[in-house]
């Protein structure tokens, strides 16, 4: 069934055929893009035909799976990246959920030989890659190739910090300034890097605290770099350059991809092309590296690190007291946008605190020493020192096309400085260097534009999912429901709730918009249903979705942060409930400076593509296998109603759709059957 946009829903059966979009509706955009830009429909893979050797490859490496099948959206987009790689052109390609998108993108750059950066949105993602992925198709291809891993400095142990720590009165020392259960710590985590092949945390089977591995490792803006270090040879973040330095295949996350960018490619290998996976988050990944954070911790963390060298007191705590000022003077400015030039009693505190580092590093520049050890602690504090001097002028200066905005909490504000538009620094780092490969499950229809790929140099594809949404799952919108705006709509989602989670016997993960909504909804549901309801609340992350997963009675009820990263296959998940859409929030400092900027296109390039993949990447933690069945229910009437509407519903999965909560009971009542 469809969604109407009047009292009168088409019988079952009657879904258009249109692309979702009823006849009599208010048509959605074309899909196809303009000035140059090939979509789904325009270059089919007759292309297929030109790379049979990638089509056998991929054929060989899934056969090799456990419980191999036949993903037709795989070969299509193993091809696509083919032809993207052949003809030097960018390809964005969604991918749903079970595609198969990782080995549809590694197979063709691996065929093809090109070396390739993948960089990934989380480290998770990296490590799976890493551990799992790649040395499977490394046993399985019939070619060779070599990969490698590659992370920021702070996730390797640093050899000097541990060899400062461990000799001299120095070492000691800091040491006696640390709880009995850090030194600990660092003494176990010495003992692993003594083994250790790589000095990656991820190598760990426990969890250090933040303190502890703060103290054995660097940041980028600390390291003075392997020409300068006495243990720059076996260094493990240098071991890992070395090896990323001659492999055919780079994992990397995004984040640090972002900072290859803004140092001009001072960081990374040169490379034929580049994959971001999950590149939903690119633009927002690339505003944060390319940008300016200034956090009043980071002039906590640097009078430490110059407190290792310089035994003074009132300097270290000139350059602590930063921290106090910046805390006082961003805290009233949460959430806000800032003017240019910055107002006054921020220009002040920013001004005094380069006054105050400039007055530090010429101490420190000042200091003459023999000692190898004390030598390093010297580079070490100048560096961060002098990389918070040149974070601190550009927030004096200002620059042009960049807003500034305060972020965080009021007892940890971040001042930030983000570029309008990534797409200049995107072209002249990436897509006029190499050619690019854009995934994801769920791609915002307008990401290309908004990451200034030219549109005469991309591909645009969506290769579907394996899945049968059409028979395996449901789309509920309850389109009676008041506005989410008026005093009804949450008492009334309530009552939605109990009927649905009764329903389907608990298995329900229900998403809100915001932390008081979710409240509200967990305290009145608890009365009124026997099932048992966890928030996002009660336990971290990983313990929470394990405990929702292992229960099937259990419901989850959570925030934003739940709408991606949750994998629960089988029936204990069988109802999945949003709220409202979850469009982005007016008064966002950053958005709302580029919706000025973008002005009457605002809607439909930022808010609409944002809340249209926010909602899909919910629908998507239903479906998970190819058994799965369950509904997805959106308790906001405005997807049933507005004009925007099949701009959102056309960007979810091709589940079959209802208005009718008796529909959405019976079917859920005979998944219960079912198991």
């Amino acid at each position: 069934m469809t969604i109407p946009s009047s009292d009168s829903a088409p019988l079952p059966g009657d879904e258009p055929t249109n692309g979702g979009r009823q006849p009599n509706d208010d048509p959605a955009p074309d899909d196809r893009p303009t000035d140059g830009a090939r979509s789904t429909d325009d270059a089919r893979p007759s292309d297929a035909a030109r790379h049979p050797d990638v089509v056998a490859s991929l054929a060989v490496a899934t056969a090799a799976l456990v419980g191999a099948e036949d993903r037709p959206g795989q070969v299509e987009m193993a091809e696509r990246v083919a032809a993207a790689i052949t003809e030097k052109r960018h390809l964005v390609v969604q991918a749903g959920t079970g595609t198969g998108k990782t080995l549809a993108y590694l197979v063709p750059a691996i065929t093809e030989k090109q070396r390739v950066i993948v960089a990934t949105a989380t480290k998770a993602l990296q490590d799976q890659l890493a551990n799992k992925d790649l040395p499977f198709l490394a046993e399985h291809l019939d070619v060779a190739f070599d990969f490698a891993v590659l992370k920021g400095r702070s996730n390797y142990v640093c050899l000097q910090r541990l060899r400062e720590m461990s000799s001299g009165d120095q070492g000691q020392l800091e040491l006696d300034t640390m709880a009995v259960t850090t030194q600990a710590e660092i003494k176990k985590i010495a003992d692993w890097a003594g083994n250790s092949p790589t000095g990656d945390q991820a190598e760990l089977d426990w969890a250090p605290s933040d303190n502890a591995w703060r103290s054995v490792s660097v940041g980028s803006d600390e390291c003075p770099g392997a020409d300068k270090c006495p243990l720059g040879d076996p260094c493990f973040a240098e071991q890992a350059r070395r090896r990323a330095a001659v492999a055919d295949v780079i994992v990397v996350n995004t984040y640090l991809y972002g900072l290859n960018v803004a140092s001009g490619g001072a960081i990374l290998p040169d490379h034929d092309v580049v994959v971001f996976d999950e590149a939903h988050v690119l633009e927002d990944t690339m505003s944060d590296t390319v940008g300016v954070e200034i956090s009043p911790g980071r002039f906590t963390a640097l009078s430490g690190v110059i407190r290792r060298i310089i035994d003074d007191p009132k300097l270290t705590g000139s350059v602590a007291e930063i921290g106090e000022g910046l805390r006082d003077v961003l805290s009233g400015h949460v959430g806000e946008r800032l003017t240019s030039p910055l107002p006054d009693e921020i220009q002040e505190v920013l001004t005094d605190a380069r006054l105050r580092l400039g007055d530090a590093n010429d101490t420190l520049v000042a200091i003459k020493t023999d000692n190898e050890d004390a030598g390093q602690r010297r580079l070490r504090a100048q560096m961060m020192t002098g990389r918070a001097i040149e974070q601190l002028d550009i927030a004096i200066e200002g620059r042009e096309g960049h807003v500034a905005f305060v972020s965080g909490s009021r007892d940890n504000p971040r001042l930030e400085i983000a570029p309008l538009d990534v797409g200049p620094t995107m072209d002249e780092g990436v897509w006029s260097k190499r050619t690019a490969i854009l995934t994801s499950a769920t791609i915002p229809s307008s990401l290309a534009d908004r990451v200034g790929i030219p549109s005469a140099e991309v591909d645009l594809a969506d290769v579907g999912s394996p899945f049968d949404y059409e028979h395996n799952s449901m789309l509920y919108n309850a389109i009676h429901l008041p506005n989410p705006n008026s005093e009804g709509f949450r008492p009334a989602v309530h009552d939605e709730l109990e009927a649905l989670i009764t329903a389907a016997g608990g298995r329900t993960l229900a998403l809100f918009t915001s932390w008081r909504s979710m409240d509200e909804a967990a305290d009145a549901l608890r009365s009124r249903i026997d099932f048992p309801i966890l928030t996002q609340r009660d336990l971290p992350k990983p313990a929470l979705v394990k405990a929702f997963a292992d229960s099937e009675a259990t419901c989850l009820f959570a925030t934003a942060g739940l709408f991606q990263g949750v994998d629960v296959p089988g029936q204990t998940l069988s109802l999945v409930v949003i709220d409202r859409i979850p469009f982005p929030r007016p008064d966002d400092p950053l958005l709302s400076a580029r919706r000025e900027l973008l002005g009457p296109a605002a809607f439909s390039q930022i808010d609409i593509p944002r809340a249209s993949m926010m909602l899909a990447q919910a629908c998507g933690r239903l479906i998970r296998n190819s058994t799965d069945k369950g509904v997805v229910a959106v308790m906001d009437p405005r997807l049933g109603k507005a004009r925007y509407r099949w701009d959102i519903v056309n960007a979810l999965p091709p589940m079959k759709r209802t208005r009718h909560r008796s529909d959405v009971e019976d079917f859920l009542r005979a998944i219960r059957d079912e198991t």
